[in-house]
């Protein structure tokens, strides 16, 4: 009998002022794939795959949360103009970089929204936007970050946190859950099995943020 795969591992990142989420989930092996949860019905878009490293404590979505800033890691593109890491802006849930600062090394890296178009790079040097990615229609700032985390309510689940409508959710074993005031759990949506399909960001995700 053949051993399952090992199950994803999801983590979370709510908007501020939208009754939007999304969700990160690790794997199969080395691929991350981007879902995003409409917290107010419960329906999830699928978005892009990566055969990379995404670092979600390091991402953040504008408060509308029509946009998400990531750190991306690759190590075959060392020797492009992208670097093996950066900072990137799409519209959530897809990468294709509405702006993009390419770093090339691990430290640091990502930022947060201060209000929709207005982002702090998490870094403490200055990096030149990418000459083929840069971020028209986006204040730029650099800076501290703020980074995300679990809330740890769940004992033994991988990530925990509280949506919009206050509800205690978590993620554990490829599936995220909501944990209901009686205790009792809901399965919300369950991502393993889920196989890489990377496909090209659609057209409105392409739209320059001045548009």
């Amino acid at each position: 009998m053949s051993t399952p795969p090992p199950s994803p591992r999801l983590f979370v990142i709510f908007a501020k002022e939208a009754h939007v989420a999304l969700i990160f989930a690790r794997g199969p092996t080395s691929w991350f794939h981007l879902t995003r949860w409409d917290t107010r019905n419960d329906t999830f878009e699928s978005g892009a795959w990566i055969r990379g490293r995404l670092y979600p404590e390091r991402c953040d979505l504008s408060p509308d949360g029509e946009l998400l800033v990531y750190f991306a890691h690759q190590g075959r593109r060392r020797r492009t103009s992208y670097t093996s890491a950066w900072t990137g802006v799409s519209r959530m849930p897809w990468l294709h970089a509405l702006g993009l600062w390419p770093q090339g090394h691990t430290w640091g890296g990502g930022g947060y929204f201060e209000m929709n178009r207005c982002l702090s790079l998490a870094t403490g040097w200055v990096y030149k936007a990418h000459h083929d990615h840069i971020p028209h229609g986006l204040d730029v700032f650099y800076g501290g970050g703020k980074r995300q985390s679990s809330s740890n309510e769940v004992a033994g689940a991988e990530w925990s946190g509280r949506d919009q409508n206050k509800r205690l959710v978590f993620t554990a074993n490829g599936k995220l859950r909501w944990q209901r005031d009686d205790q009792t759990v809901q399965v919300l949506a369950d991502f393993n099995g889920d196989k890489p399909n990377p496909c090209e960001a659609p057209d409105w995700a392409k739209r320059p943020l001045t548009d």
